[in-house]
């Protein structure tokens, strides 16, 4: 990735200052094309003490680059948490980078979700639903206005002032949005549906009804067991269902959990995310097909964008070169 030995620590704002949609992207356009598997990103891990936790997800890029990790600190009962993301240089095993991760997170899944959205929604500009209106619905709109055209956008969340924050807050994409009063009002007329909004109680945000020939749906707020975004028929009625985690999709999710407890078969509709983007599947064959995208995030969109906010922080003269780093250990054969 680089020859400088030094290790640049990236603060959340520096991150923020160096992140660019279109080029998260097309990075992680990049490595989902290359060839996977459960060496280079091992399942996640989680430690858990007595009211605190910590989750790891690492891995080792594809293309030679970096490895690293994300990793998670959180006590939940006092409402906190922090994320850190080490890069090292696979050549040198040299640690490149230290960041906060708080906003990769964020930003990786959304650049995921809009490279998924364009490979997976029919050709042309976007009549976008949006079911949610936080942070992530957020940054979801932006992703997809980074690689596609959209006409509209209409957002449904159960808080008028929310709806109305959210417009507010993108107004600066120049895209004509509005308010709906119901989420079945707002996913009326679209083709793509964003569902980016835990349910209170848990129950479907998003129902199987409401689907119409050639629509995409992507589900990003249903990463759990305990879990459901949207409902049994959305499932049933999906002609291909692509996942970033397969496995984790398929199996922790509440909303397949529960598909397949009323006798669903998906599995031979479920396909991996890097299969559509490295060619290996051809991903949507027609334009009535109905497509659902379900993500649960994983350690190769962390690593990767993390890598991308690094290469620019440099070119751009962000973060901090800290005066001292870890040296590498020359080990004996």
């Amino acid at each position: 990735m680089t020859t400088d030995t030094s290790t640049l620590f990236l603060t959340d704002a520096d991150v923020r200052a160096a992140f660019d949609w279109a080029a998260a992207s097309k990075a992680l356009e990049q490595a989902y094309a290359l060839p996977a598997n459960e060496a280079l990103y091992p399942p996640r891990a989680m430690a858990r003490g007595d009211g605190v936790w910590l989750r790891t997800l690492s891995g080792v890029s594809g293309d030679g680059a970096v490895m690293g990790a994300k990793m998670i600190a959180a006590s939940p009962r006092a409402g906190i948490a922090s994320y850190l993301i080490p890069l090292f240089d696979q050549a040198s095993a040299a640690l490149i980078a230290l960041l906060d991760g708080n906003s990769v997170t964020g930003f990786r899944t959304a650049a995921t979700t809009a490279l998924a959205a364009d490979r997976l929604a029919r050709p042309g500009a976007i009549h976008l639903a949006v079911i949610g209106s936080g942070f992530e619905a957020k940054n979801h709109v932006r992703a997809l206005a980074a690689l596609r055209p959209i006409a509209g956008v209409r957002v449904f969340s159960p808080n008028p002032d929310s709806r109305a924050r959210f417009i507010a807050d993108l107004a600066d994409l120049g895209l004509p949005m509005a308010g709906a009063s119901g989420a079945q009002e707002a996913v009326e007329g679209a083709d793509v549906v964003l569902c980016a909004a835990r349910s209170r109680d848990e129950t479907p945000t998003f129902h199987g009804a409401w689907l119409r020939p050639g629509m995409t749906v992507l589900s990003v707020g249903s990463t759990l067991p305990e879990q459901i975004e949207v409902d049994a028929q959305t499932i049933a009625r999906a002609d291909l269902i692509v996942a970033d985690m397969v496995d984790e999709v398929a199996h922790d999710t509440g909303d397949m959990i529960a598909a397949a407890r009323v006798g669903d078969n998906f599995a031979p509709r479920l396909v991996a995310l890097d299969a559509v983007i490295g060619g290996r599947h051809p991903g949507r064959s027609s334009p009535d097909q109905i497509v659902l995208y379900k993500s649960v995030g994983a350690a190769l969109q962390d690593l990767t964008v993390a890598a991308m906010c690094v290469e620019r922080a440099r070119r751009l003269g962000l973060g901090t070169i800290l005066p001292v780093t870890i040296a590498p250990v020359r080990k004996g054969k």
